[in-house]
């Protein structure tokens, strides 16, 4: 008994550290981007499709274990009991540990790049470490000057759809770059969440996150304002003719949507209640994004 009162609750700090439902992140990108090269082209590489999912996974790996450590180095993690550097007491070694899954997953995209005897998409891939890197590495921090949701915007839209679109194509699309605006506020969505629950640690590490800026109340209707902005969008660009009709389909994640809204919109100044926004974020993000890009496919 003593055991399980004991592992129990480390269990649970494990799995809140490595955080197995943020991986769709890195998954969706490359399942749109590909589902919209397929649509346009007909042909699907599936070498190339699991190699780049694989070498988004560690590369994302890469970023929440760095994003752990540099956040140590600031104190803003000092309350943060699921943090890697609070579990492990060990900075050297999670510091090292996020490099080799960044050494292993740029490994995969070079592999890509010499198949296609190519450099494009490792280029495109090493813009989004980069700008992954700028959101919290020194000396840079830009996620501590509120910049984190633009970066992420186009780590995960424009430049990271573009670069899975050409990995399939070796080419360029206006409808992917489209598509990419979608991916990439529902992506900016899951990090605007979850600022909601640490504004007395942010503005104790001097962090000026978009929260902290704005308010809670304010800062809960705009996010109900851009969850909206992703079905308008979509909407759009189906009566445009950019999309087609079946890309309809990822309004099916409306009711995660009104969820999210609602639940921002009534806890956003409870930090233990809205502590969870993040994880609805990442079930919007989910199934917006594969439904979306079902809709190309079918």
């Amino acid at each position: 008994m003593t055991t399980k009162l004991i592992s129990y609750p480390n269990t649970k700090l494990w799995l809140a550290a490595i955080k197995p439902p943020m991986y769709s992140v890195a998954i969706m990108p490359i399942c749109v981007g590909t589902a919209i090269a397929f649509a346009e082209t007909q042909n699907f590489n599936a070498t190339i499709f699991t190699t780049f999912l694989g070498a988004a996974i560690l590369i994302l790996a890469w970023e929440n274990i760095s994003n752990d450590v540099f956040d140590s180095e600031t104190g803003i993690d000092e309350n943060k009991h699921h943090s890697l550097v609070n579990l492990t007491g060990n900075k050297f070694l999670v510091f090292w540990l996020g490099n080799i899954f960044l050494l292993l997953g740029l490994l995969g995209i070079l592999a890509i790049a010499w198949w296609q005897q190519d450099l494009t998409v490792l280029g495109l891939i090493s813009l989004c470490c980069a700008l992954g890197y700028c959101y919290q590495g020194p000396p840079f921090r830009l996620g501590y000057r509120g910049l984190g949701e633009i970066l992420c915007f186009f780590a995960f839209g424009p430049v990271g759809i573009s670069a899975v679109y050409y990995s399939q194509t070796q080419s360029w699309s206006w409808h992917s770059l489209a598509a990419s605006i979608i991916v990439g506020i529902a992506t900016s969505l899951i990090l605007f969440c979850s600022h909601f629950h640490q504004v007395k640690d942010d503005l104790a590490a001097g962090k000026l996150s978009p929260i902290v800026r704005l308010g809670t109340a304010t800062g809960a209707n705009i996010l109900t304002w851009f969850t909206a902005s992703i079905y308008a969008i979509n909407f759009a660009f189906v009566l445009l003719g950019i999309f087609p009709v079946w890309t309809l389909m990822s309004f099916g994640s409306l009711p995660f949507a009104f969820k999210l809204c609602r639940h921002v919109q009534e806890f956003h100044n409870q930090p233990e209640k809205v502590s969870n926004s993040k994880f609805i974020a990442v079930a919007v993000h989910f199934w917006c994004c594969l439904l979306f890009g079902l809709g190309f496919v079918f």
